[in-house]
């Protein structure tokens, strides 16, 4: 009774504040990624947590604030050396549209056709820009929502001391012991999804670079790179890289095969079409799913619902989270049925050789 109770009251508090739990998760996330990073620190300088911690976050906003200032350069000169001759583009179109169509035995006005795609265009990019103090305010908002984010991390990762210690000390002392060890599990789990989402990132960026480097895709190493980073944000990471993959076939071209920059682009747009169901259905079933010891079938289900409740969050933390969910079940199921919610015994080796249970 005391288990559905506290359930009730967990989901009727994120029904209240599901705002927040986003956000929450992200910095949650974000403070269990630097961690680490601020433990070094701390024990190679041998700084205070707090200054530690500090000095981690300016590292990162110093490393995200120098990407735009080296890819921007960059992308800059790669746009001059288009060399593009938009007096030939302009001539192109115009004796395109001067031209009538015949489709099916039917004549078309080219004119009439681009008018009316305008036209539809139109109707569906006044509203984006009727409602310009809405948009001003989204990223007012998330701007907020970025600041709240490392604020909280910041704390979590400043104060993990002293949170741990005040959480060991909440449950009663007969059941310290296995709450303890149910969160060492959790942590487990969370480690190897994390790990597992880094062996999935490089699998990623090696087949993206070799399939760019097959069909011609120009900085295939760097856009095979992208793919790897972008692979932390399944769903969208994907859509951002067809899009600038796309410009890129359509205005360069491939590097080397004898075919016109839409031909090229659309060999792209279908090869990636392809390999997203491949990852979807397949490499983060077969890597994330291992790592957490989830079936892939669990895992394709996990990433269908989470994508359902809470968009690309959810298809991120699909594995981790119902690996989770595993071990606390498992964990309350053996304690209504008074059973020992860790039966499996850690084996050592005896000097003869053989197996002991501790």
């Amino acid at each position: 009774m005391v288990t559905a109770c506290l359930l009730a009251l967990f989901v009727y508090l994120l029904s209240r504040f599901n705002l927040v739990v986003p956000p929450l998760i992200l910095a949650v996330i974000l403070a269990y990624i630097l961690a680490p990073l601020t433990g070094l620190i701390q024990t190679g300088l041998r700084l205070r947590r707090g200054w530690a911690t500090l000095l981690t976050y300016l590292l990162l906003l110093g490393g995200v604030a120098l990407v735009p200032v080296l890819v921007i350069p960059s992308l800059v000169d790669d746009l001059q050396g288009l060399n593009l001759n938009f007096q030939e583009i302009g001539v192109t179109v115009e004796s395109f549209l001067n031209r009538s169509l015949v489709i099916g035995g039917r004549h078309f006005d080219a004119t009439q056709l681009i008018d009316q795609i305008v036209a539809t265009l139109r109707g569906m990019v006044e509203p984006v820009f009727s409602r310009t103090l809405g948009i001003a305010v989204d990223v007012i908002t998330s701007a907020i929502w970025v600041i709240f984010i490392l604020v909280v991390s910041f704390y979590l990762i400043k104060d993990a001391a002293r949170m741990r210690a005040w959480a060991e000390r909440l449950p009663p002392a007969a059941y310290r012991e296995e709450l303890i060890r149910l969160a060492q599990e959790i942590n487990t789990v969370w480690g190897a999804f994390f790990r597992g989402q880094i062996v999935l990132a490089l699998v990623v960026a090696v087949i993206i670079t070799i399939v760019s480097v097959v069909v011609g895709l120009p900085y295939a190493l760097a856009m095979g790179a992208l793919a790897g980073l972008l692979e932390f944000l399944p769903s969208l990471g994907h859509g951002i890289w067809l899009f600038i993959a796309s410009l890129l076939m359509f205005f360069q071209g491939s590097t080397w095969l004898p075919l016109p920059s839409w031909a090229a682009m659309l060999i792209v747009i279908a090869i990636h079409l392809v390999f997203q169901q491949v990852d979807l259905n397949l490499l983060i079933p077969r890597i994330i799913g291992g790592r957490v010891r989830l079936q892939p079938l669990v895992v394709i289900l996990g990433i269908a619902a989470g994508a359902a409740l809470a968009g690309v969050l959810g298809i991120v933390l699909a594995a981790p989270t119902i690996a989770s969910a595993r071990i606390i079940g498992r964990y309350l199921y053996a304690n209504l049925l008074d059973q020992d919610p860790f039966p499996e015994k850690l084996e050592t080796e005896s000097p003869d050789g053989k197996p002991t249970a501790p």
